[in-house]
């Protein structure tokens, strides 16, 4: 039975990504979204087909798979249980469900994903290199240009090519840039996996003669700077090669095949230099325009060396590319001493300069980037710079080659600023020579919060450029003086990043990461990847928990039980590394709460073995309830017995049973023993009192590190204290957020009291705590991905309203609630084949009523003196009065 009015299919995905290329996957997830103006709308069942071609998919051949109809609400991560399928095989895909009452909806439309190259032995193809090595900066050599001919007796109906270039590079076919990703592929451990590219190029293609072009920059593969983290002595550190294969199609069947290999020339580009940690310099004389077109002569160009592959199994890349997202023009110029120009965009972002300047050959521009400036107005690189010892920091250099408007922008390095200071140019600069460029992975923005008080929509706004402008290919700590992926950072700022982007394919490549960086042992560095350095500082259970935490934060926010399978036997590894290290169940090495306000970034109250111990606790709970969505029950057993003996550990060790304070008597102490679930019910009104107790001790303000700045939050809002952490967010004063604000930051800090990075996301978790503390949106992890969704607004006193929504797998999770007087208000969206609980706040007991009505299709209760109303799938717009109506 057909139907055009019960529901709308929409937004088809393939392992998150819309019709992705180059999936790896033998039993690829899809995944759809429904919509129906229906209330309590369900999925009854689906039906999917799938083919080789699109045409056979319109004339209902199935050759590669056919459900029938599966009476099953699933509708994400269903998995492909099809023919087998082949390297570079494309795959169409629709599909139709049944609603509540048994109609069939309309087919949807049609989607596709295209399987990468499975095996190695599909790769004809060679890694090759510039004749010249490339190691020490000193002897560094220009980025290499790479090109090659070749032809094709007529147009094709298909054609794809796979490459990866290292460290970064950009592919060019007939002088046109293939793709809009920059920086590319993702940084890896390349002695483990290196990644790949699949380009759809047949547009571009023509009959007759073609070149390909390759530019080749160091990036993370040849990282020779001198650093703290060492990464100049990386295993797999060499010179900068790549490795290509395009594949043609005819419309008879026939194919051609062209790979690098010893046939391609090479040469020297304008990039005399480029260190990720240093900057880019570029000799606009050197340039050989229409070197990657055909009528360019590259008699003189030099012929290519065959090189040894880095040692990792090629793997497609599958994650939301890096990409310049947006352009921001200055706001303000000054010229600080003669010559001098210093800019401020206004906001501090990752990415670099784009200058547009004309003046005398050989003229040398340099440009240096900041985050602060000194009272003069000149750049203060000094909170950045400490860490990086060769070389000069966060500067590019342009030599123009004069004679007309010349425009430029790096291509092989990003830095982080806010300020640009530019110098070397003869004339007078104005506002219209510069412009920023931001760069980051572009993740979809999938959430929005906003409420009455203005102070904390600018903490959200900071958060969110703090967690953009710090992913690139891996969550880094800052886009500036590091550049690490820091697991415990990562980790804390999870739940935000999944509320308000779509990063669940970028994690997935870095749970991989974790896997190539975890030793036999199980034991894991603080920052990965990495070259070597990090596995005996700056890790711990603290960090290292993001080996747990995120696969099960995706599992939570997304539903997504095959990473949590993917990640299972490192995830015992870990633990068993865990348990050698325990003494009685307790643990105690790595970093604790790290940047508290007052002291060092390592002077904080909470003793570590608290924090270690805790972490190490909530690692085998997960394990736990891992195992048993695995339907592996005696592992699952095993391990809720291992959390059962850290627990009683914990509490027989740092709980004093007489006064309910937890050693180290500090806030973080004390939230962490309550979120993290240390205190039995019967003990909690005493602990949460002395917890409050310390927060008015601290004058209303928190006074906890990373770790602390977490569990306080929700652990307050949790235990019916929302008010309390409402006033610790609201501050304006040292140290909160809110003082970061008042001294002008776009972005989240490292330190409460800015001596370092001005851009980092570790203290970023406030903004999930809006969306779960204050609007009332919660996942719900027995049915995982907001299949069911809790709802718990909390109407502060002071705030007027809230509003959030965020674009689940299922669809929009919206809740803006508005007190009105006596009059609370909500308006709420479910996503179709969804469901939600409502708790309404304490104080409104009155009438349930929409639209002046009593609704007939939601179902009211009262625990614990609280409305608890059960919602379906649709928009509701509800009111509730203060007082009981008699």
């Amino acid at each position: 039975m057909g139907g055009t009015t019960i529901m709308r299919i929409d937004y088809l995905t393939c392992n998150y990504l819309k019709d992705p290329l180059g999936v790896e996957l033998p039993k690829p997830r899809l995944s759809w979204v429904l919509e129906s103006q229906v209330r309590w709308q369900m999925q009854f069942a689906y039906r999917i087909v799938a083919a080789s071609s699109r045409e056979k998919l319109d004339e209902h051949i199935r050759d590669l798979w056919d459900t029938g109809k599966v009476e099953s609400s699933q509708s994400i991560h269903v998995a492909y249980k099809g023919q087998p399928l082949k390297s570079a095989q494309t795959v169409f895909w629709k599909v139709c469900i049944w609603d509540k009452d048994g109609i069939r909806s309309e087919w949807s439309d049609a989607a596709k994903f295209e399987m990468g190259l499975l095996d190695n032995k599909d790769w004809y193809a060679n890694w090759i290199g510039h004749p010249s090595g490339r190691t020490e900066a000193e002897k560094s050599v220009p980025a290499p240009l790479f090109r090659k001919s070749f032809e094709m007796v007529k147009k094709a109906v298909s054609a794809r090519v796979y490459v990866s270039g290292l460290g970064y590079y950009e592919l060019y076919l007939n002088g046109v840039k293939i793709g809009n990703d920059v920086l590319t592929p993702g940084f890896t451990n390349y002695n483990e996996s290196v990644l790949y590219n699949t380009y759809d190029i047949t547009d571009q293609l023509s009959a007759g003669t073609n070149i390909l072009g390759v530019i080749l920059g160091n990036g993370w593969y040849n990282c020779f700077t001198s650093d703290v983290w060492n990464h100049k002595a990386a295993a797999w550190r060499d010179q900068p090669k790549f490795i290509l294969q395009l594949k043609v199609m005819y419309d008879n069947g026939d194919s051609m095949t062209v790979g690098s290999d010893a046939s391609w020339t090479c040469s020297e580009s304008p990039i005399i230099f480029d260190g990720l940690r240093n900057g880019e310099f570029y000799d606009a004389r050197l340039e050989q325009p229409g070197w990657n077109l055909l009528e360019f002569d590259d008699s003189l160009w030099k012929k290519v060396r065959i090189v040894r592959s880095p040692g990792g199994i090629l793997k497609s890349n599958q994650m939301t590319p890096i990409q310049i997202t947006s352009t921001i023009e200055p706001i303000n110029l000054k010229e600080v001493s003669p010559g001098v120009w210093v800019y401020d965009l206004g906001q501090n972002i990752s990415g670099w300069a784009q200058i547009r300047l004309s003046g005398p050959a050989g003229t040398e521009i340099t440009i240096k980037y900041s985050e602060k400036i000194k009272q003069d107005g000149s750049i203060d690189t000094s909170n950045i710079d400490s860490f990086v010892y060769s070389g000069q920091f966060q500067t590019d250099r342009y030599t123009l080659k004069g004679g007309c408007q010349e425009e430029w922008e790096p291509r092989f390095v990003y830095h982080g600023f806010q300020y640009v200071e530019i110098t070397g140019f003869p004339g007078t600069l104005t506002l219209e020579n510069f412009r920023g460029r931001v760069v980051h992975t572009a993740f979809e923005s999938r959430g929005e919060f906003e409420c009455s008080n203005q102070l904390l929509n600018d903490i959200q706004r900071c958060a969110r450029w703090s967690t953009l402008t710090n992913y690139h290919d891996i969550p880094t700590d800052c886009p500036h003086r590091e550049k690490n992926g820091w697991s415990g950072d990562a980790h804390l700022s999870a739940e935000q990043t999944l509320f308000n982007f779509n990063p669940m394919s970028a994690y997935v490549k870095w749970m991989s990461d974790f896997k190539d960086a975890q030793t036999p042992s199980g034991q894991l560095p603080g920052i990965i990847p990495t070259g070597g350095w990090g596995y005996y500082w700056g890790s711990g259970p603290a960090w290292d928990s993001g080996i747990f935490l995120i696969p099960w934060n995706l599992y939570e926010y997304c539903g997504d039980t095959a990473l949590l399978e993917y990640m299972f036997d490192s995830m015992k590894a870990y633990m068993n590394y865990l348990v050698s290290m325990a003494d009685g169940y307790l643990v105690d090495f790595g970093l604790g709460d790290w940047c508290p306000p007052t002291g060092g970034a390592m002077e904080h109250a909470c003793p570590t073995i608290v924090t270690d111990t805790a972490y190490f606790y909530i690692d085998a709970v997960i394990a736990a309830k891992t195992a048993k969505i695995l339907n592996k029950y005696d592992e699952s057993q095993q391990y809720l017995e291992l959390a059962d003996r850290i627990r009683e550990a914990f509490r027989s060790r740092f709980l004093n049973s007489e006064t309910d304070q937890i050693e180290g008597d500090c806030q973080t102490s004390l939230a962490c023993a309550l979120y993290m679930g240390f205190v039995n019910e019967a003990e909690k009104p005493i602990v949460l009192q002395n917890l409050l107790a310390k927060i008015h001790q601290n004058d209303m303000h928190l006074d906890c590190g990373i770790l602390g700045t977490k569990f306080l939050l929700h652990s307050l809002s949790e235990l019916g204290q929302a008010n309390i952490a409402y006033v610790i967010a609201t501050q304006t004063t040292f140290p909160s957020w809110g003082h970061w604000i008042q001294q002008g930051a776009t972005t989240l800090w490292e330190n409460w009291n800015g001596a370092e990075s001005r851009n980092h996301h570790m203290f970023s978790d406030v903004s999930a705590w809006f969306y779960k503390g204050l609007a009332g949106i919660q996942p719900d992890s027995h049915e995982p991905g907001f299949k069911h969704t809790i709802l718990r607004p909390n109407p502060v006193p002071d705030l007027d309203w809230a509003n959030a929504s965020h674009r689940s797998m299922y669809g929009q999770v919206a809740c803006r609630w508005q007190v009105e007087g006596n009059i609370f208000r909500i308006k709420i969206i479910i996503p179709v084949n969804c469901h939600a609980t409502l708790f309404v706040p304490a104080d409104f007991k009155g009438e349930v009523l929409e639209n002046g009505k009593v609704p007939q299709d939601i179902e009211i209760s009262q625990v614990d003196n609280v409305y608890k109303i059960a919602l379906g799938s649709g928009e509701y717009n509800l009111e509730i009065m203060r007082d009981k109506i008699h």
